[in-house]
């Protein structure tokens, strides 16, 4: 049992830290949630850093803020059937693997992830998402120092 190896695309099982509870003084997330992995990268050292876009029942309250799971893709990650939208205003940024990615009830490393979202759909998650970034539209949460 090992590790899933992070990638643009994969979902993965989170306590997500929000921005707003991160500014609240929190350093833990509340709930464990389905993440999208929008960004892997491998530094020098050959550590790999992971920027976790959260996965939330909650509308957004602009539609350009997030973008919706179709039914499709929820259904083949075994996701419950409420709509549901990829949050792209906020990223928890992480080494993988942190202390954060959460084990199915009785599963190892490998159940931390539900699967991979459609690369059309990851393409365009991570487009808007460094938009949002490069206009300073969105935030970024540090999980792991």
């Amino acid at each position: 049992m090992t590790w899933p190896t992070p990638r643009a695309g994969l979902v993965i099982r989170y306590s997500y830290l929000w921005r707003r509870e991160a500014e609240a003084g929190r350093d833990e997330g509340v709930k464990d949630r389905p993440c999208a992995i929008v960004v892997a990268v491998k530094t020098e050292a050959g550590e790999t850093i992971v920027y976790a876009l959260p996965i939330t029942h909650t509308p957004p309250r602009a539609v350009d803020d997030a973008l919706e799971l179709p039914k499709a893709t929820k259904d083949r990650l075994g996701l419950d059937s409420d709509r549901s939208w990829i949050m792209i205003t906020e990223a928890n940024i992480f080494a993988w693997p942190g202390p954060d990615l959460r084990f199915i009830q009785g599963g190892g490393p490998e159940s931390i992830a539900y699967g991979m979202l459609p690369p059309k759909l990851i393409a365009l998650v991570r487009e808007r998402f460094v938009k949002l970034l490069q206009a300073r539209r969105a935030g970024l949460v540090q999980r792991t120092d």
